[in-house]
């Protein structure tokens, strides 16, 4: 029986390994775009590159938005796509910025200076003249 504890460690340790490598980014480097494209592409962002490094295959870029709340943006190499967005906000930061984009994400349109649900056509305005 003590002999199964270190099999059974090692499967452990194994299993977890395995589950923590899907955060990885697996493009191969020839694909990669250059580091000075990506942090041309994190200042279109809004974002002022404090550091930029390689972790696990992907660019960890640190640093901060306009307003002054760090960020790190983990991207993927060949595509640039944002695989993780962390933002620290100062206290009393604005975060509408942020969540603006990931309404229109979702499909829900966000128009933060209207306080009145969006103008709907009802049914005794058609949208259509009637041809009959």
């Amino acid at each position: 029986m003590k002999a199964l504890a270190p099999i059974a460690t090692v499967i452990v340790l194994t299993a977890s390994g395995t589950a923590l490598a899907g955060d990885d980014c697996h493009s191969p480097m020839a694909e990669w775009k250059s580091r000075d494209t990506v942090a041309a592409y994190a200042r279109g962002l809004g974002v002022t590159s404090e550091r930029m490094r390689i972790d696990d295959g992907c660019y960890e870029i640190r640093g901060r938005d306009a307003d002054g709340n760090r960020v790190e943006l983990k991207i993927e190499p060949a595509t640039l796509a944002i695989l993780e967005l962390e933002v620290r906000f100062r206290p009393g930061a604005d975060a509408s910025p942020y969540l603006r984009g990931l309404n229109a994400r979702a499909g829900t349109p966000v128009n933060p200076d209207s306080s009145r649900a969006p103008d709907v056509p009802s049914a005794a305005s058609p949208t259509r003249p009637d041809t009959n």
